[in-house]
């Protein structure tokens, strides 16, 4: 959009493939590509392929089988947004007290987990990019 900063990034990157643990390199791979796009250190690119690691495995105990997994990655100036959903039999968010939740609460800055009416159960992680060095 012309009235936008030249600097701005709104895009919205949506990767749809098979819910099963074979096809998650494709997901962490597509996850550092566009981190590292919005300058995001190497820790924290690595923080966010171990994050959505961590989030598909979590749908992927409960997926339906042969079903697909979504990925909808939103990338904003200097944030990430992911999030992994996958249609499940019972419809059930995921447990916020386990260790599996607290390794994704210490990755990201923010974790939250949705049902839809559809037993559609997503994971939301936001991370926003730290100042890079040499800025106040």
């Amino acid at each position: 959009m012309p009235d936008q900063p030249a600097s701005h990034v709104d895009d919205v990157v949506t990767i749809t493939l098979p819910a099963a643990g074979a096809y998650l390199s494709v997901l962490r791979t597509a996850t550092a590509g566009l981190a590292a796009r919005l300058n995001f250190t190497l820790d924290e690119i690595e923080d966010l392929r171990i994050a959505v690691d961590e989030a598909c495995a979590m749908l992927l105990a409960q997926a339906v089988p042969g079903v697909d997994l979504e990925c909808r990655f939103t990338l904003e100036e200097h944030l990430i947004s992911i999030d992994v959903s996958v249609l499940t039999a019972n419809g059930r968010p995921p447990s916020h007290d386990t260790f599996a939740w607290t390794v994704l609460s210490a990755l990201v800055n923010e974790v939250d987990s949705a049902v839809d009416g559809g037993n559609r159960v997503s994971i939301q992680l936001r991370k926003t990019r730290t100042a890079t060095a040499g800025s106040a």
